[in-house]
């Protein structure tokens, strides 16, 4: 009986080990700390040549703030103003942004993953706004607060992406006046990373703000950023009255907000890389001078979203070499004024997840590495210009962040002595398979994709010949299969949920933004 059954023994166990080792590993990556050099294509005298031709337009060609209340927030400190044309001087520019923190702690519900953020300290954020999906059985179709669910316990799951993010795909199920609310709380729920929170409107930022001090305590911050907002600029060279009443929002409470001017290079900007940057630099500067005006010292984000446009067509292109060279020059302003910078990935205009798709996010996501990005947003999923978020291209666009993670980690030194003892011991035409070390060593010393396979044609046939879409979705399954929803507190949550119901009571139900209510 000994004799049959210790063979069972070893091959269980053996088997037990394999089953670990393929298992998916879930644990939140630390926020990257990157320690490659960085890719810097201007020298210092370009620098400045670029710091001074965005103060010449702050001078002299002025920035419309098309909001009452900001124009004289500006007159109040002495900048001049006419109309809704705002001309602050570059000695007021520099004092403002001279106060936003270089680098700053993002507070998590689980504070185990908390991150920092600013100088060599990145993380890597989904992308949000999708009006459309790429479903599990890899169907385009209207989104659903069910689906928004879905990538936000999919964000929870994936080690590479340090953030939830907020409304990655757009519900349709839900009126437009009170969606943000379902959003927010879905962010928060599904997920104990930070998030993201909406700026849709400025009574929707007020919002957010309210039921994030329900859920980590107003006191709390007032010294700690929990969330980001996001504000787009108009670009050229204008602010609107939405986006600058959410920063307000934002900063009154002393959550950082990115500053994103809207590039569509050679539609709304020069024909011109030096001068596209020129302009969303001082685009850029006077949005994150503003956050100053509103609360000095609260933490802001130099942002931009880049394209460049086909003149083929008008439409928006991702990937092109425009584009990493925007990325590299803004990377050296933002270090220039010692401020932290957000930046988009692995962004694509393909209509599924092909060649194409992965072709223009590694291009993307290589440049904003190289380039020091430190707010990583769109890192996952985007996909036809951003028109849809696709389950599939999430899966595979979270393992790439995880292999550039490694990558911008650096060589590891840790084990160099015990790896060179090995040589001797193999000797000239051996092999290292069995070697003690690699035993040790193998599941950490080189990246091994989930979803992408590397076995010979005749083991791929024999597994179904399985293409890299179908791969991802039955990873993507599997791993909602297994997810384990980190609970809030009972009554955070019976708060929360209180709140959204007497927002959604006293907020008409329409299909329009909430401004009023």
């Amino acid at each position: 009986m000994l004799a049959e059954t210790a063979p069972r023994t070893r091959s269980g166990g053996r088997t037990a080990r394999r089953a670990l080792r393929r298992a998916p590993k879930l644990d939140m990556l630390p926020g990257l700390t990157r320690q490659i050099p960085l890719c810097e294509v201007m020298n210092g005298a370009q620098v400045e040549r670029i710091d001074a031709a965005s103060m010449d337009i702050l001078e002299n060609v002025g920035v419309q703030f098309r909001d009452p209340i900001a124009l004289e927030d500006w007159r109040k400190i002495g900048t001049k103003v006419v109309g809704e044309m705002v001309y602050p001087d570059r000695d007021l520019i520099r004092d403002l942004i001279a106060t936003i923190p270089s680098d700053f702690t993002y507070q998590a519900r689980d504070p185990g993953k908390n991150v920092r953020l600013g100088g060599p300290h990145s993380i890597f954020v989904p992308m949000t706004g999708a009006p459309y999906l790429r479903d599990l059985d890899d169907v385009r179709r209207n989104p659903t607060l069910a689906d928004l669910a879905m990538f936000h316990k999919l964000s929870h799951m994936m080690p590479a992406l340090h953030s939830s993010a907020h409304h990655i795909v757009e519900p349709y199920d839900h009126p437009i006046s009170q969606r943000h609310l379902r959003i927010t709380y879905s962010s928060m729920k599904y997920s104990d990373k930070t998030f993201m929170g909406m700026t849709t409107s400025p009574r929707n930022a007020e919002d957010v703000m309210e039921m994030c001090a329900i859920l980590f305590g107003e006191a709390f911050m007032e010294q700690n950023p929990v969330t980001t907002g996001n504000c787009n600029g108009n670009s050229p060279l204008v602010w609107d009255e939405t986006m600058l009443g959410a920063m307000r929002a934002f900063c009154r409470r002393n959550q950082p907000v990115l500053c994103s001017p809207f590039v569509l290079g050679g539609a709304n900007t020069p024909a011109s890389v030096p001068a596209t940057v020129a302009q969303l630099n001082a685009e850029a500067l006077s949005a994150l001078a503003y956050t100053q005006i509103i609360r000095r010292g609260c933490p802001a984000i130099y942002g931009h979203y880049l394209s460049t446009v086909s003149m083929k067509s008008g439409a928006p292109m991702a990937g092109t070499p425009e584009i990493s060279l925007m990325n590299f020059m803004i990377g050296q302003m933002a270090r220039f004024y010692g401020v932290p910078w957000r930046s988009s990935n692995t962004l694509g205009g393909a209509k599924t997840l092909d060649a194409q798709a992965g072709y223009e996010s590694a291009t993307t996501l290589s440049a904003v590495i190289h380039a020091g990005a430190n707010y990583i947003w769109h890192s996952a999923g985007w996909n036809e210009a951003g028109m849809h978020c696709s389950v599939a291209k999430f899966m595979v666009d979270a393992e790439q962040c995880a292999m550039a993670y490694r990558m911008a980690e650096g060589p590891q030194w840790g084990d160099f002595d015990q790896a060179l003892a090995a040589i001797p011991d193999v000797g000239p035409g051996g092999h290292y398979l069995g070697h003690p070390h690699t035993q040790e060593n193998f599941q950490t010393a080189f990246f091994m994709p989930e979803l992408f396979d590397n076995n010979s044609i005749e083991q791929w046939v024999a597994d179904g010949s399985k293409d890299t879409t179908e791969r991802a979705l039955i990873h993507a399954r599997r791993m909602l299969d297994g997810y384990i929803e980190p609970r809030l507190d009972p009554g955070v949550n019976e708060a929360l949920l209180e709140y959204i119901a007497r927002r959604e009571r006293e907020i008409p139900a329409a299909d329009a933004l909430n401004q009023e209510y």
